[in-house]
């Protein structure tokens, strides 16, 4: 089985290589996780080297899943800085390399980031994705809430404008 693991600061600069090689993947078989293709390899290891000061600053926490030596795939909670927001955080760069798909590594990745969340005191989570994407899927199959739909939000990694669905979660205390 597939070990997940949360990463430190120096842990994201340490393993950006392969995490950069996860994220280029990602854009490259479509997803929409904000960057468009093709995606130039340096341009992933800048974005995720940049990430390690948000982890050590603690207002992003970053977990990854290795098959091998290899990143198969990476979930993300986001922090806000805001003293009415410390309740909720944000499910961003869910991510799996296409030749790790379909073995369940996305829904444990998903319930890693609503366990962690839930033990740290926060009772609200919400992401945004691609409408009709697997993504999509695979969060309303885990119990996440709809709340509706903008269309025309941002552009596919072929450049494409595509609607977007916002969705919450309440975990921990607050959770049914």
């Amino acid at each position: 089985m597939t070990a997940i693991v949360r990463l430190g600061g120096p842990d994201v600069l340490g393993r950006a290589e392969e995490l950069a090689d996860l994220l280029t993947d990602a854009v490259d078989g479509g997803a929409s996780v904000g960057f468009l293709a093709p995606l130039d390899r340096a341009e992933a290891l800048a974005w995720w080297r940049q990430r390690a000061a948000a982890v050590d600053a603690g207002s992003l926490t970053v977990w990854a899943a290795s098959a091998g030596s290899r990143v198969a795939g990476t979930v993300s909670l986001a922090f806000p800085d805001k003293a009415n927001s410390r309740h909720r955080a944000e499910l961003v760069k869910l991510m799996v390399h296409r030749e790790a798909r379909g073995r369940g590594l996305g829904r444990r990745l998903l319930t890693t980031a609503e366990r962690a969340a839930a033990e740290a005191g926060i009772t609200l989570l919400h992401l945004d994705t691609e409408t009709g994407s697997p993504a999509e899927f695979l969060y309303r199959s885990a119990g996440w809430t709809c709340a509706g739909e903008i269309p025309d939000y941002a552009t596919t990694p072929a450049g494409a404008l595509h609607p977007t669905t916002l969705f919450y979660k309440r975990v921990g205390a607050c959770s049914p």
